[in-house]
């Protein structure tokens, strides 16, 4: 059983799938209450001094009020388990049986937001993620 009052959800504002995940959750009816708190900001380093910052703004990230944190496909069922319209959906996704389902959700998500991420080409280089030069270098122009 979980016995949490308060969850913090940390996510990367950077991202167009994570901002709009964040504002569907922020409208959403709470049993259980969260704020949604930019991943890597002071204000996260702040609440949690010895999180892994950098994993933070990889993976979305669930911290309980009791310490508890979750990550990826555990963070979202945790996001849907508190909301007072899908914990049921939680509840069932976090079933082993159904967990690979989250999983795959969590990672077609992943995938997606490594597609939509906002960061220029030139924050980025010149090649679409840290490969030690051993890729090809993204189209220029």
């Amino acid at each position: 059983m979980i016995d949490v009052d308060r969850l913090v959800v940390l996510h990367d504002p950077g991202c167009p799938l994570c901002r709009r995940f964040a504002s569907w959750l922020a409208g959403q009816p709470f049993l259980v209450p969260l704020d949604l708190v930019p991943a890597g900001s002071e204000t996260a380093r702040r609440m949690f001094p010895t999180l892994d910052h950098a994993a933070t703004l990889r993976d979305i990230t669930v911290v309980g009020s009791d310490g508890s944190v979750w990550t990826n496909e555990h963070a979202w069922v945790m996001c849907l388990w508190a909301t007072r319209a899908h914990r049921g959906l939680a509840e069932r996704l976090a079933r082993p049986q159904w967990l690979p389902l989250a999983r795959g959700a969590a990672y077609s998500a992943a995938g997606l937001r490594h597609l939509l991420h906002s960061a220029p080409v030139r924050e980025r280089g010149d090649y679409p993620e840290p490969c030690a030069g051993s890729c090809a270098p993204l189209a220029q122009g």
